[in-house]
């Protein structure tokens, strides 16, 4: 502990101790406001983040038709599209999106996948040999006018443009048909966002269809037409319209997809028709099509037709599913006062898992959601079980997911939570990017990165303790720490991204989270997050209207957040270098000389004063008392008149107030702080007193604003403090912890010894069963 004193000078009281000794530092620039690295505000959109006055966008209304022929696995179709130009631009040509041309020998996918070969290589590793015979895309076979007219068009990998007989003026529409047809992947072979999976013990697959027919690519302000070229990882950017879909299977297939059926008597039995109504009102999901219809349909394989209708208004896209091997369930469920039909599609395979918490998880979704977006304005959502235990695939009403148990019923903790989280995940991106319509093409993290913040919110309301796998910011830590070589900023368009999975999803789900628990508080984030969505649900916003809206919603500064956590790779790591320990100096020499003599009483003796007391037994003063002086009584510890003196005269100026603080018996403290990893963070400090209480406290980010490398910070407190902790509860994400207490203290770790033997069981449920016989 250090004393100080507090002094007055003629032209004010000060006190120093917040003035930084190191120089003003250069990098002020983390607090930079992005100013042009964002567009220029205008009547399209606005500073404030909302759509301008001016805002328009485009919109295409889709009447599609098409068969699946179940024997050849492929799809034939044709679609009327009607295009309406609301922008202010004359268009003298169309450009639509031919995503299934990723599948096309000549794709520049294929072209443009790199790698190298060991001496043992994996059969999904040479999955690119099976792609490369594969004859997939799409087979364009007519583009016409409404008069049926032939349209001059150019194919250009997975984009087509179609050239328009005269310009299209703003306020008009063109419509025009497409004729088609491509064969469906197989996506145990090759592996894509659709496909079909077959089963071998009773020779039918299961459909889930997706990307499957030619659709129209957006046209906005920002980019004119989005055009940039589908090689797999980018996703979507899609125009909003209205579907009228006639889709031709099995007359034993069930169909799933987005939109509302409309001929439901002529495809459903009486039987599925009265569960449906029973599933109006009940508590928990109706098996519509129960497991042993699902099997005996299996078995026989109609050989005839049925045709399925749906109909869906503003949607950017429809997907569907079919096969006769799906067992379905269905749940009318209140979201926001709305009756919303929630359903689950599922093969015989995924139960008991899919039975007991497909349906559960989407109605759950729809709920939390809803919360905190927009009110879901679709009249169903539905989860469609897809090959193995992949990832999911999203689209409007209708989503694709993995998770499945082991062949004997059986399921790990991961198998379980994983299935929830990706439907969780899939179904939440209805409202992120299906209704707040992002570009997916350039920027991947609006959609999955918000998406996958909000699917962490719901998931921790589904169960106490859930394991989500991000969201929370320690959980980003092993990404952070990664060679910057490998990393880029979250503003990386979708196909240039490096890991993509946690760029994508984790590290802008943990900014998200970062900003409301930490950096702006849950219920102002909250307001703001809904107003976002508010003002974009059913429209296209970019990067800008994200961040300008945040800010305004929340009267928060937040461009070093933006410039630190999406524009940059640095990560969070805050050093807490040093405490100094401080107490004022009275001045009353009857308070401190006495302090003074036990503090230098204290001090240890060193090794030689130790010894020298042994060996050395008379010194030359011991035998020459002539050589002693005023100095060898001098007792700089004795109180004298004059120190009183002095003491008196000046206390005797001060105020009462500058008594008080004189007399308080605060305990000060400096802490030396390091940012050694680069990102401007909060600073949030616990400390632990000597009587066993303790106390938080957060210093906002701007802490840093004067120096974004070292600072120090003074504070103050009523008792002494034992234990200082820096982000004590795991907020910031900071890479390295050790040096985050003071005094330093050690970050207890356990091994294990072990003998050379085979992989751990990793299924207890199974485990348990085996020892118990109950196994199947």
């Amino acid at each position: 502990m250090k004393r100080f004193t507090v002094f007055c000078l003629a032209l004010g009281c000060i006190t120093g101790l917040y003035a930084q000794t190191k120089e003003i530092d250069p990098a002020y620039s983390k607090f930079e406001q992005l100013g042009t690295a964002l567009p220029t505000p205008n009547n399209y959109r606005s500073a404030s983040g909302a759509p301008g006055p001016q805002y328009w966008q485009q919109r295409a209304d889709y009447d599609i038709k098409a068969e699946l022929d179940d024997n050849n696995r492929r799809i034939t179709g044709a679609e009327t599209i009607t295009y309406y130009n609301n922008s202010p631009d004359e268009l003298g040509y169309l450009w639509l999106q031919l995503d299934q041309n990723l599948f096309d020998k000549e794709s520049n996918t294929l072209k443009t996948q790199t790698g190298t070969l060991n001496n043992s290589v994996s059969f999904n590793a040479m999955s690119f040999v099976t792609r490369s015979q594969f004859d997939g895309g799409f087979k364009i076979t007519a583009v016409k006018d409404k008069s049926g007219n032939k349209l001059t068009h150019i194919i250009n990998k997975t984009m087509m443009r179609v050239n328009l007989p005269q310009p299209l003026r703003p306020g008009q529409k063109f419509i025009f048909s497409v004729e088609w047809n491509y064969n469906i992947n197989d996506m145990q072979k090759i592996r894509g966002r659709s496909g079909y999976e077959f089963f071998p013990a009773d020779g039918n697959c299961t459909y889930t269809i997706a990307q499957w027919f030619p659709r129209m690519a957006v046209y906005d302000d920002v980019w004119g037409w989005q055009h940039k070229q589908f090689l797999g990882q980018g996703e979507f950017a899609l125009t909003f319209g209205n579907y009228k879909v006639a889709l031709t299977v099995p007359d034993d297939h069930i169909v799933g997809a987005t939109g509302n059926l409309m001929n439901e008597k002529q495809v459903l039995t009486s039987t599925q028709i009265q569960r449906l109504k029973e599933a109006e009102t009940a508590k928990n999901p109706v098996v519509i099509v129960n497991q042993q219809e699902a099997t005996e349909a299996e078995k026989k394989k109609s050989t005839g037709k049925k045709t399925w209708i749906f109909q869906a208004e503003n949607v950017r896209d429809f997907a569907w599913c079919s096969s006769r091997r799906y067992i379905w369930d269905a749940k009318l469920c209140d979201v926001e006062g709305a009756k919303v039909w929630a359903m689950s599609y599922y093969p015989k395979e995924g139960n008991p898992l899919w039975g007991q918490y497909s349906t559960r998880a989407v109605e759950h979704t729809l709920k939390s959601y809803s919360k905190r977006t927009v009110a879901y304005p679709y009249p169903k959502a539905i989860s469609v079980h897809w090959i193995g235990n992949g990832g999911g695939m999203e689209y409007p009403m209708i989503c694709f997911n993995g998770g499945r148990p082991e062949a004997d019923g059986t399921y790990s903790a991961q198998t379980k939570y994983g299935m929830i989280g990706v439907i969780i995940h899939e179904v939440g991106h209805n409202f992120f990017p299906m209704i707040v319509n992002s570009d997916e093409r350039q920027w991947s993290w609006m959609d999955e990165g918000l998406n996958s913040f909000c699917q962490y919110l719901a998931e921790q309301e589904w169960e106490r303790g859930y394991p989500s796998w991000n969201g929370e910011p320690y959980q980003i830590v092993s990404y952070m720490r990664s060679s910057k070589e490998t990393l880029v900023p979250i503003m990386t368009n979708s196909e240039q991204v490096l890991q993509f999975g946690p760029n994508a999803y984790d590290k802008p789900a943990t900014a998200l989270n970062i900003l409301r628990e930490t950096v702006i508080g849950r219920e102002l984030f909250d307001i703001a997050f809904k107003e976002y969505a508010t003002r974009w649900a059913f429209k296209h916003p970019h990067p800008a209207d994200f961040f300008r809206s945040m800010e305004d919603a929340t009267g928060v500064d937040l461009d070093w957040f933006w410039r630190g956590w999406f524009y940059g790779i640095d990560p969070v790591e805050v050093s807490l270098e040093d405490v100094n320990y401080y107490k004022i100096n009275s001045q009353n020499p009857d308070v401190e000389k006495p302090l003074a003599k036990a503090d230098a009483d204290s001090k240890p003796k060193t090794i030689s004063q130790q010894r020298n007391a042994e060996e050395i037994k008379k010194t030359l003063v011991d035998d020459n008392p002539e050589l002693n002086d005023f100095y060898n009584s001098y007792n700089p510890y004795q109180i004298t008149p004059e120190d009183k003196a002095q003491f008196d005269s000046y206390y005797k100026n001060l105020t009462p107030e500058e008594k008080k603080l004189i007399e308080s018996g605060l305990h000060f403290y400096t802490l030396k702080l390091k940012n050694n990893g680069g990102l401007i963070s909060p600073v949030i400090v616990k400390m632990e007193f000597e009587d066993g209480t303790e106390k938080i406290e957060t210093y906002p980010a701007e802490i840093w604003r004067l120096n974004s490398k070292e600072i120090s910070k003074v504070i103050f407190t009523d008792k002494p403090v034992k234990q200082f902790t820096l982000d004590p509860y795991l907020q910031t994400a900071d890479i390295d912890t050790e040096n985050n207490y003071f005094p330093r203290k050690p970050e207890a770790s356990r091994f294990q010894l072990f003998k050379q033997q085979g992989n751990r069981p990793k299924n207890p449920m199974q485990q348990a069963q085996k020892a118990s016989g109950q196994q199947k």
